[in-house]
């Protein structure tokens, strides 16, 4: 199998990020869900036979990290002799390339000109997989099985069609069947535009040459991410971050990370990190692979093709029974988004000594989780799962971003007008948060604020958000953002503030203001 020319190799590489960014838009434009179509909480990605990332969409890197390693469990649980063009395997498990239940895989391989030649891989975030509560984030949570449905690799379309049986299945254990039916077949037709698009590109190129070229990438990327490492200051570097009070006792959680640098390669050695968590903070080897991968891109090598081949050079070490590597029974819905940044952050901690130029101050690092549950306006159960962004950090050259998202998330808002047509909530205001950046020579970027006003009977409503009590650190001596605020304003006037992670009723007239947390400076102020 020869390596495809210099031109030839950029013409497949573009082609098959185009293939990836299109099953993206195919989900959003699809989707049922207001989480998937108007905020984007998806990813996209395609892989060789063997399961390594070959392209991905312009999607959410904690999802992308993670489907590095998806299909190559997959494949350890169903081996390829088992596979058939039209297949369609759906799975959430945390175990299996995976992060939190919520987050469902649908998988398909591709064959062409009769042997397996890769795969298409669509993540999308289901609004309801079961549980206790609505939205399937339980803050009281001990056990994973409290926060839905566990599914392992269910073959849930072939090339005759859709097995009702199983689907069914599925359905009747969520909440809002209609609306995940929906989803579900949003991926469905990603998976088969991947599979349309990747057969195009073999009748032009050749199905050895797509192979080939896939090969070729991945040396590629190896090749620039061990040049941006050796670039890198040699040593060892220690960092850690806390998750605000999640540990025993409400005291907060430490993520600890030793960094070696050696050459061209890097290890990351999380040992030291605390122990697994009694609720649902706690997260999957693979995320904290991929908040590696993305620091490491961010800080060293922003412009190389990330794929498998990019990882190599990198070694990631987690401690069993620590809350990067938990027992299988632990709860873990919020380490997907909350404790995966607290990694990204002490990595940056573990750097900003030498390389403070590349990096910024600490941002609103938590997704900033709101979710309201209850019926819509045509009857039917929904879930408004809402995302926040808030200010980024501070840099040496700039201020930071106001209302934006940091590091591995990049979900939109949802439009106040696509809330209130489709849930019983009027959106008050939705503004800046003046004053929220840390001061600095730079300052950090403002927070914002949005005001849910409850219009039904009663609703259920869940917290999941960070930086609460921690709150976004300055660098080089620039001024902390201020912290995550979250009232409940009842309509007699009083209020109280609600812990970053809670399940709770609310009721008609009730107010929930969210203020998300500004971004931290950078240097002394002048």
């Amino acid at each position: 199998m020869s390596t495809p020319d210099p031109f030839r190799l950029e013409v497949l590489r573009h082609a098959l990020t185009g293939i990836a960014e299109e099953m993206s838009f195919v989900v959003m434009r699809a989707a049922r869900s207001p989480l998937l179509r108007e905020a984007g909480d998806l990813s996209s990605a395609l892989t060789d036979a063997r399961g390594q990332l070959v392209a991905q969409g312009r999607d959410i890197p904690v999802h992308l990290g993670v489907m590095s390693f998806t299909v190559g469990a997959f494949l350890e649980r169903v081996p390829a002799e088992r596979l058939r063009p039209g297949d369609v395997w759906f799975t959430n498990l945390p175990e299996l390339g995976g992060n939190h239940l919520p987050d469902v895989k649908a998988i398909r391989p591709v064959f062409a000109e009769g042997r397996l030649l890769a795969f298409a891989v669509s993540l999308a975030h289901w609004a309801d997989i079961g549980g206790a509560w609505p939205g399937s984030y339980v803050a009281a949570a001990t056990e994973s099985v409290q926060e839905g449905l566990r599914l392992p690799p269910l073959r849930l379309f072939t090339a005759e069609g859709p097995d009702e049986e199983k689907i069914a299945v599925v359905l009747n254990n969520v909440r809002g069947p209609a609306e995940r039916e929906g989803d579900m077949l949003a991926q469905l037709a990603a998976t088969a535009t991947a599979e349309r698009r990747l057969l195009d590109l073999c009748a032009t190129h050749g199905a050895a040459t797509v192979e080939a070229a896939m090969a070729a990438l991945h040396d590629r990327s190896e090749a620039a991410m061990r040049a941006a490492i050796a670039s890198l200051p040699q040593g060892v570097f220690e960092g850690e971050d806390f998750l605000d009070d999640d540990g025993p006792g409400g005291a907060p959680a430490a993520i600890r990370v030793r960094i070696s640098v050696e050459g061209d390669r890097a290890s990351f050695d999380f040992s030291a990190t605390d122990d697994a968590l009694a609720g649902p903070l706690n997260t999957t080897p693979y995320v904290t692979a991929a908040a590696v991968y993305y620091a490491m891109k961010a800080i060293a090598g922003p412009e190389i093709q990330p794929n498998g081949g990019c990882y190599r050079p990198l070694t990631v070490v987690t401690r069993p029974g620590s809350l990067l590597d938990p027992p299988r029974e632990k709860p873990l819905v919020g380490g997907n988004h909350e404790t995966s940044q607290r990694l990204v952050d002490a990595i940056f901690r573990a750097f900003a000594e030498t390389i403070p130029e590349r990096l910024s101050a600490g941002g609103s690092t938590t997704a900033g989780l709101l979710i309201f549950g209850g019926a819509g306006r045509d009857g039917a159960w929904k879930t408004l799962y809402e995302p926040h962004g808030g200010g980024e950090g501070a840099r040496h050259d700039r201020p930071g971003s106001a209302a934006t998202r940091v590091h591995l998330t990049n979900t939109n808002n949802t439009p106040a007008e696509i809330i209130e047509a489709e849930f019983p909530i009027r959106i008050e205001h939705h503004t800046l948060r003046p004053g929220s950046g840390g001061t600095g020579r730079h300052a950090g970027g403002a927070g914002t604020e949005r005001d849910y006003h409850v219009l039904a009977p009663e609703m259920s409503l869940t917290t999941m958000f960070e930086r609460r009590v921690i709150p976004p650190w300055g660098l080089a001596g620039g001024a902390p953002g201020a912290p995550f605020r979250c009232l409940l304003r009842r309509p007699d006037g009083t209020e109280e503030e609600l812990r970053g992670k809670a399940n709770l009723l609310v009721r008609e007239g009730d107010r929930v203001i969210l203020q998300t947390s500004g971004g931290g400076g950078y240097d002394p102020p002048d």
